[in-house]
């Protein structure tokens, strides 16, 4: 079983060009969130951990977790209210967001116990790592399931209106890299952060998204290997980056490269089928309004 650490929320997605404002339309959502239903739909097992509302919302996302068969057994529940992010969607359908997020259910996430014996990776990002008191929650869940030898991804999924100081961020950010097994970066994250971390004491690889340009890997032993993007008609990006997450996952997990090992392992090869999976899951992603991540049949061949 793979398991998805961090944030569920509702997008407010507008819809056309209303007056005085465009109508919002609510889909179930969240860089962790998107990330568990989309390896759900691939066929891969998954788990998601967090803490979810009581509240009409929060039943929906957890419906929304069930019909992908993800499991939701590391599921907190408390009766605060669902986060809120409005959508801004720009000319090319790239995504901005304001967050409502104070109070928040997800917010009080608590250390659960030790991931059962079947998990054999987790993956992190986004608000989850941000905001206080949960992110300290996540942070201690990514060193201690890291120093019990699972794998780790962290798309970390920069929201710099949510990031009060953006030096102690990075700061923190660097902290959490020799836990990381896999990190995944948009180029966006890169430049806010200051550059692509690379050397000893980090992750085993680093895959960096460059939309329309497609995708690279970095690897620990000095590969590097890129592929373009799959070409789309562009709806909206809501949800592509966690898309590739899930591809990045399900492509490991079925070459059994679930390890900082494995990953060194692989050749030029099979990193590009990996990559060229996630970039056509990225692209059906886009090519949908929200984040409506593929299924698996949506893929085969």
């Amino acid at each position: 079983m793979i398991v998805v650490a961090g944030e569920s929320l509702i997008d407010l997605v507008p819809q056309g060009t209303g007056t005085p404002l465009p109508p919002l339309l609510p889909r179930l959502g969240g860089g962790p969130y998107n990330t568990a239903v989309a390896l759900g739909r691939l066929g891969t097992r998954t788990g998601f951990c967090s803490r979810v509302s009581t509240d009409g919302f929060g039943m929906a996302l957890l419906a929304g977790l069930r019909s992908a068969g993800v499991d939701v057994s590391l599921v907190e529940r408390g009766p605060e209210p669902t986060t809120l992010a409005v959508a801004a969607i720009g000319a090319d359908g790239s995504a901005g967001y304001g967050f409502y997020a104070e109070g928040s259910a997800d917010r009080l996430f608590q250390l659960p116990p030790p991931l059962p014996d079947a998990v054999r990776a987790v993956a992190f990002g986004t608000c989850s790592l941000v905001l206080e008191p949960g992110a300290s929650a996540y942070e201690a869940l990514l060193r201690r399931e890291s120093g019990r030898g699972l794998f780790t991804l962290l798309d970390p999924n920069i929201r710099p209106g949510l990031i009060p100081d953006a030096a102690a961020y990075r700061e923190r950010f660097r902290g959490w890299l020799p836990d990381v097994s896999l990190l995944k970066l948009s180029a966006d994250d890169a430049r806010w952060l200051g550059g692509t971390p690379s050397g000893p004491g980090g992750p085993a690889a680093v895959v960096l998204t460059r939309g329309a340009a497609g995708m690279t890997v970095r690897t620990r032993g000095g590969l590097e290997v890129s592929v373009p993007a799959a070409p789309v008609t562009v709806a909206d990006t809501i949800g592509a980056g966690d898309t590739v997450n899930a591809a990045l996952l399900h492509g490991l997990a079925a070459r059994d490269a679930l390890s900082a090992e494995a990953l060194a392992a692989l050749d030029r090869a099979a990193w590009e089928e990996i990559l060229a999976f996630a970039a056509r899951a990225a692209a059906i992603t886009c090519s949908r309004p929200g984040a409506e991540s593929p299924f698996a049949h949506e893929l085969d061949g």
